[in-house]
C-alpha cells in the first residue's frame, strides 16, 4: 500500500499590525515547508495592515471585518468569535495559530477551542505580573495559555513562566521571537523610501530620538506629561531631534497636538509603513516607547530604549541593560532622558546585546514543530 501525504492545514488568525509583522514570516516558512497556510484577518487594524500584506507577499483568504469605530472590547471579542466560527467550520484546520495578546488572539483561541481544534500560541509566556497592566493584554495572554495546546515561547524566561502555571514542558518550545525574523527580512529586502529620505533632510544631521506611544494605560494625563517633558528635553538639546509617528487613535493625536505643536525640535508624522519604520529605527540614537514589539526590535538592533511603562512583560531587555523602565511616575522620564545624554556607556553596552529575543530563526523552529507527526 502506498501512503498518501496530506499537507497540514494551518490557520493563522490576526488583526493588528504587530501581529502581522510577527506572523508573516511563519506563513512564508509554512508554505516553504509544504504546509497549507491560510490567513484570516479580523480587521482590528484595517488601514494599517494592507501595506504589510504587500511587503511580505502574504494576503488574507478571509476578512472578518470585525472592527467598528468606538466599539467596546467585549463587542470586538464577540464579533471575532462569531465571524471566525463559520471559517473554522469550512476550513477544518489542523491547528489555529494566534499571536500575542490582542482581542483577536483571545477570540481566535476561544473560537478554536469551542470547535475542539488545537491552538498554537506564538509568543507565549510573556507576563508582567499585574493582570491590569498592560490592559487588557496581560489577561488576554494568560487566558490564551489556558487554551493552547502548543506554546511557542520566545525566551527561557517565558518558558519558566509557563511551567510555573502548570503547562507541561512537552508542550513548550523555546524558539526566539519571530519579530527578529521580520526585522532581518525587511532590512535585507527593502530600501529607505521617500518618507525616510525627506525625514533625513528635516533631521539635518541631528541625532534622532524616536518616540512611539499608544497604550491605553498611558492615555490622558500620563501621556500628556510624557509629551510635555519630551518637548522640554528636545528644546534643551538642539543637537537632538524627536521624531514621533503618531498612532491613529484620536486620544494620541489630540495629546500630540496639544503638547507638541509648534516645536522645531519635534517632527510629527503620520504612521509609517513597516519598512520605513524599521529603517528609522536603525537610524535612531535613542528610542522612547510604550510598545512591546519595539522593545524587542530595539534590542535586536542594539538600540537603547526608555520604556514608558510601570512594568514590562519583556524584562530580558531590562536585564541585559538595553531597556530602562520609566516607572510609575511619568515625571521620572525627564531625569532618565537627561541621564541618557550623559551616559555614553549605555549606548555602547546596548549595541552588544543584539540577540536578546532571538537569532532570526524562530519561524523555522515554530513551523517544524507544528509539522511533526502526531
Amino acid at each position: 500500500m502506498i501512503e498518501t501525504f496530506t499537507a497540514k492545514r494551518l490557520l493563522f488568525v490576526l488583526g493588528t499590525r504587530p501581529e502581522m509583522i510577527k506572523v508573516a514570516p511563519l506563513i512564508r516558512e509554512a508554505r516553504r515547508q509544504g504546509a497549507e497556510a491560510i490567513l484570516v484577518n479580523s480587521g482590528q487594524h484595517a488601514d494599517l495592515l494592507t501595506p504589510l500584506f504587500d511587503l511580505f507577499d502574504v494576503h488574507p483568504a478571509h476578512d472578518l471585518e470585525a472592527m467598528v469605530a468606538g466599539q467596546p472590547l467585549n463587542r470586538l471579542l464577540s464579533r471575532v468569535i462569531d465571524r471566525l466560527d463559520p471559517v473554522l467550520e469550512q476550513v477544518q484546520p489542523d491547528y489555529v495559530l494566534v499571536q500575542g495578546d490582542t482581542a483577536t488572539a483571545l477570540g481566535g483561541a476561544q473560537a478554536a477551542f469551542h470547535r475542539k481544534i488545537p491552538v498554537g500560541h506564538i509568543e507565549a509566556g510573556l507576563r508582567s505580573g499585574n493582570p491590569l497592566s498592560p490592559f487588557p493584554e496581560e489577561m488576554n495572554r494568560r487566558l490564551v495559555s489556558q487554551i493552547a495546546t502548543l506554546h511557542f515561547a520566545a525566551t527561557e524566561r517565558n518558558r519558566a513562566a509557563l511551567l510555573a502555571e502548570g503547562i507541561a514542558d512537552s508542550q513548550i518550545s523555546v524558539t526566539g521571537n519571530s519579530v527578529v525574523d521580520a526585522l532581518h527580512y525587511t532590512l535585507a529586502n527593502t530600501r529607505p523610501g521617500e518618507v525616510i529620505e525627506k525625514l533625513r533632510e528635516q533631521i539635518a544631521g541631528r541625532q534622532v530620538v524616536l518616540l512611539t506611544t499608544h497604550r491605553r494605560e498611558n492615555f490622558g494625563d500620563t501621556m500628556r506629561t510624557h509629551l510635555r517633558l519630551l518637548r522640554r528635553f528636545a528644546e534643551a538639546h538642539p543637537e537632538l531631534c524627536v521624531v514621533f509617528p503618531v498612532h491613529p487613535n484620536p486620544a494620541v493625536k489630540e495629546a500630540a497636538e496639544l503638547e507638541l505643536g509648534g516645536c522645531d525640535q519635534i517632527i510629527i508624522t503620520t504612521p509609517m509603513g513597516y519598512a520605513d519604520f524599521v529603517h528609522l529605527l536603525s537610524d535612531s540614537w535613542l528610542i522612547v516607547s510604550d510598545s512591546g514589539g519595539i522593545q524587542e526590535e530595539a534590542a535586536s538592533l542594539g538600540k537603547p530604549i526608555l520604556v514608558l511603562r510601570e512594568n514590562t512583560e519583556r524584562p530580558e531587555g531590562v536585564d541585559v541593560g538595553v531597556a530602562r523602565l520609566v516607572g510609575e511616575r511619568a515625571s521620572d522620564l525627564e531625569s532618565l532622558l537627561n541621564e541618557a545624554v550623559a551616559d555614553t556607556a549605555w549606548f555602547d553596552h546596548a549595541a552588544k546585546a543584539e540577540k536578546v529575543f532571538g537569532d532570526g530563526q524562530a519561524s523555522q523552529r515554530i513551523i517544524s514543530r507544528l509539522l511533526l507527526p502526531p
